[in-house]
């Protein structure tokens, strides 16, 4: 399973030019069955990362595009009259698909950023009274703005806290970006791919995944984290799931490496991606990141 992945990354990395870091922990989201947010200006790569991974792991895709007049029942669907049964069916909206890209989920109104909590908490939708199921698997990964850009609204607490974890993808490199103005078309590249897994597939890695083994040491290693930020003053306190979120995606870091068990580096390693957002908070992801990193900093890892 595990060269499935490193194919994965290896040609995700030919069209997503000096991005090979961010993909694997992208990959390492969906393997956790989490929901990823992607925090950066326009135009670094963000909605070209989603599209990529959904064409290599053969997953249903749509994306959203959030503005400050989308209405819940853009993103969720709505009841529409059947002028020939007379009666109101369900028509799905685009949140109905197994990889689903929320772009720039903060240029939405606050009421229509709360219509994916349902959907993200439980995989499923609830219209008028009837439940509907999404499909399997289901994964969002939904991109923000930072709060300096115009027309931004910031999401809550409870919602940011549903995200598994979070990325920046931040500017290529020097190199790379000479290499996209020379004739990089990531576009083109993405009409060429071919997908490594199906949905099956995934689904089965997510399984052995969630079975990896989380010692006794590496729990207490992480409730060492989740305590100590409850202790140090004007820090946004990580709750229990946080904790759960960190050992999920410590599981999938070590299932990618082949490994049938959690070591502290797993979970060092994945850390930052997965509190950036909750201790930032309102000020942002890459707030959040030197937050986590200071707490890393002064957590020992048990031995």
């Amino acid at each position: 399973m595990q060269k499935y992945i490193h194919q994965i990354v290896s040609l995700a990395s030919e069209v997503l030019v000096d991005k090979a870091n961010e993909i694997e922990k992208a990959l390492i989201c969906i393997l956790s069955e989490g929901h990823l947010l992607i925090e950066d200006l326009p135009g670094v790569g963000k909605t070209t990362l989603v599209q990529v991974l959904a064409k290599l792991m053969g997953l249903q895709g749509s994306r959203i595009q959030f503005t400050n007049d989308l209405l819940p029942a853009d993103v969720l669907g709505n009841m529409i009259l059947d002028s020939e049964s007379r009666t109101f069916k369900f028509h799905k909206g685009p949140v109905f698909a197994q990889l689903v890209l929320a772009d720039e989920l903060n240029r939405a109104s606050p009421r229509t950023q709360s219509a994916l909590l349902q959907a993200m908490e439980e995989s499923e939708v609830t219209i008028d009274g009837h439940h509907y199921p999404l499909p399997e698997p289901f994964c969002l990964i939904a991109t923000q703005n930072p709060r300096s850009q115009i027309g931004t609204s910031p999401l809550p607490e409870s919602q940011l806290d549903r995200f598994l974890m979070s990325l920046e993808m931040s500017f290529a490199s020097p190199n790379a970006e000479q290499k996209i103005i020379q004739g990089h078309d990531a576009r083109d590249k993405i009409k060429h791919l071919v997908p490594i897994i199906n949905s099956h597939q995934l689904i089965e890695m997510q399984g052995l995944a969630a079975k990896v083994h989380v010692s006794d040491k590496v729990a207490q290693y992480i409730g060492a984290i989740l305590q100590h930020s409850r202790k140090r003053i004007g820090l946004n306190p990580l709750s229990i799931r946080a904790g759960m979120a960190l050992a999920n995606a410590s599981r999938s870091c070590a299932f990618v490496q082949g490994r049938d068990h959690v070591l502290p580096d797993d979970v060092q390693k994945i850390a930052t991606e997965v509190l950036a957002h909750r201790l930032g908070g309102q000020e942002g992801v890459a707030k959040g990141r030197g937050i986590a990193h200071e707490l890393l900093h002064e957590v020992p890892a048990l031995a």
